[in-house]
């Protein structure tokens, strides 16, 4: 493993082809028989800390189609979390049905998962059948595994049948030394970033390509007005960012003055800090209170002129859904992913039936969407947003943050790389960016 570090920090990606794969590598992993371990307690006291282990683990068997990549950064993304606490189910589950699939797909049914859904590092090894990668290709990794044998994905990927999201419904991630992928998830790395930087974007800037600006999500146009929920979060921030870049008008939803600033400061101008005003949207855990709806669509007109939002940006879920539904303007879009305050959302079905209101379910994005979304990060277009960055051995604690909501943007993770700053090819392009790389950087 040294010797491919040397070679990759020496920028003598030529020679990384010519190099062993290791036996063996350091990798971030939940345990099977650890999956009852937060039984009976609840979900905000679940601790990642001491379900995510750095364990050595075997490097699996290369197959057609696929690549071997020397993970230098990674990322932490809410799916790690769910994996890292077992819920809403243990992952050990999908890896038994996608081990089932093939004598190939066997290899991720293990008593052990190693998670992660992103991935900056330099291609080790490719497989049968790969034409596009080689040995010594600097790459970035979009999260979704396809089978492509069905009919159903050949339109949109994301439809296939065999769908997955790499790194939780699939063994290998990328909270890892090495990391095992399919070619096609592989795109190039943007020349101006650093590894962690260049790790952070995958999964949130894809998802929140094809909710938001997609034909297959919210299919915003110029002049829309989108509210954002965390809009400073690790898939708000790139939503706030693809409503600036697209003529749109954010209304960034946030739960502090610093997360308000940081929404300033990548240019939005209306901003709700939910906390400071008071907003109650469920008077008890059971009961919603369409009063604080009408409290809350109210500050929206008050600070958009009176427009009501064409989009609602939507990912907490059940405990904001049913404002969601009740502000979005006659005719209006919400589009809904992850539900991290929970899945069973309520709403007033008056609301979305008598005004003709639409309800979108989005879930990652195909390999079109994921690359238009890279190639506006390496254009300059759209920038990183990581505030923190941990040594793969802390991804526990990664984890904690992120499940606390301790942090800003993403949480990047090193894990080959030494240390933060490593890996930019293009230092004149990045001068060009640096503050706007760098706002969320001590958040």
């Amino acid at each position: 493993m040294q010797e491919i570090l040397d070679a990759i920090l020496a920028e003598r990606f030529d020679d990384v082809g010519g190099l062993a794969v290791p036996d063996s590598y350091q990798a971030m992993t939940v345990h099977e028989d650890e999956a009852g371990m937060f039984e009976g307690i609840e979900t905000r006291d679940k601790d990642p800390r001491k379900s995510l282990h750095l364990d050595t683990v075997p490097t699996p068997e290369l197959g057609p189609g696929e690549a071997i990549v020397a993970v230098m950064a990674s990322a932490i993304n809410y799916n790690t979390v769910w994996t890292s606490i077992f819920e809403p189910v243990s992952t050990f589950g999908f890896l038994k049905r996608y081990g089932r699939e093939s004598e190939l797909a066997k290899r991720h049914d293990l008593p052990y998962h190693i998670v992660g859904s992103d991935l900056a590092g330099v291609v080790l090894k490719t497989g049968p059948g790969v034409n596009a990668w080689k040995p010594g290709d600097r790459v970035v990794a979009h999260c979704l595994s396809v089978e492509l044998e069905s009919p159903d994905g050949h339109s949109d990927t994301m439809m296939d049948p065999q769908q997955r999201i790499w790194g939780f419904e699939t063994n290998f991630g990328g909270l890892a030394q090495l990391a095992l992928v399919k070619s096609n998830q592989l795109m190039p790395k943007p020349d101006h970033l650093t590894w962690e930087e260049a790790a952070s974007p995958g999964l949130v800037n894809s998802t929140a390509y094809r909710q938001l600006v997609s034909r297959n999500g919210a299919d915003m146009k110029q002049g829309d007005t989108v509210l954002i929920w965390g809009a400073s979060g690790g898939l708000g921030s790139y939503a706030t960012q693809f409503a600036l870049n697209g003529g749109a008008t954010p209304i960034c939803v946030v739960s502090s003055p610093e997360k308000a600033e940081i929404c300033r400061a990548m240019g939005a101008e209306l901003i709700i800090d939910r906390n400071a005003e008071g907003y109650k949207f469920w008077k008890d855990p059971q009961t919603q209170d369409p009063r604080e709806w009408k409290r809350f669509g109210a500050k929206i007109r008050e600070l958009t002129g009176g427009d009501d939002p064409d989009i609602v940006f939507e990912h907490p879920g059940r405990e904001t859904f049913g404002a969601s539904v009740y502000v979005a303007r006659k005719g209006g879009t919400i589009v809904t992913c992850a539900s991290t305050s929970g899945y069973m959302h309520e709403y007033d079905n008056r609301y979305l039936w008598m005004n003709l209101k639409r309800i979108v379910g989005s879930h990652f994005a195909n390999y079109r969407e994921a690359w238009e979304a890279n190639r506006l990060i390496e254009k300059g277009l759209v920038h990183p947003t990581v505030s923190k960055v941990y040594p793969l051995a802390d991804t526990g604690q990664a984890a904690y943050d992120v499940h606390q909501n301790a942090h800003q943007g993403k949480v990047g993770v090193l894990a080959l790389a030494p240390e933060e700053g490593l890996g930019v090819t293009n230092p004149e392009k990045r001068a060009k960016y640096e503050a706007a790389i760098n706002r969320f950087r001590g958040v």
